[in-house]
């Protein structure tokens, strides 16, 4: 099983063979992480991303990592919250599932995590670690890659709870 590891601080800094992006289904940038990303990964992340065609809610792409300390970034995009009851939980799993699945395919070794959907699409912190967690560990015990599993965490809310979780 991969090492999971727990980070305050900010993905586009992590030294990891890729960093996932939390993005939305364009592919071309925006708010919170995902523009983050955009800025500190510079123009030709965008350039490469408007030849992917966008991204289903679930599933994830894979570009180079320009700019960062990454070679790589997998951009995923996570289900906006409404109540749960439009598969929201299945969704999130998904993103995380199919970003390791790029990862192993791909041969990285390290891959590093912010909050998906937590941010301005509302999911539920608590539950949204819980999946998460629950998604690495039951991946990389079937998986030789990635070895090595970050999770990213932008605020001290999200850290705190993902810390009590992994105990």
């Amino acid at each position: 099983m991969a090492k999971i590891e727990l980070v305050l601080g900010d993905i586009t800094q992590m030294d990891v063979d890729a960093i996932v992006n939390a993005a939305n289904e364009s592919l071309l940038g925006g708010g919170g992480v995902d523009g983050a990303i955009h800025r500190a990964a510079g123009p030709q992340l965008l350039e490469e991303c408007r030849t992917l065609g966008g991204c289903p809610t679930g599933e994830a792409r894979i570009t180079k990592g320009y700019n960062l300390k990454a070679r790589h970034v997998i951009h995923t995009v996570g289900p906006i919250w409404r109540g749960g009851q439009h598969n929201e939980t299945v969704l999130l799993r998904n993103a995380y599932v199919n970003s390791l699945m790029l990862a192993h395919k791909h041969g990285l070794k390290s891959i590093a995590f912010p909050n998906i959907s937590t941010g301005v699409y509302h999911f539920p912190k608590q539950s949204a670690a819980h999946i998460a967690i629950r998604a690495v560990e039951e991946f990389t015990a079937k998986n030789r890659l990635p070895e090595r599993v970050v999770f990213v965490c932008f605020d001290h809310e999200n850290y705190n709870i993902y810390k009590e979780i992994l105990g």
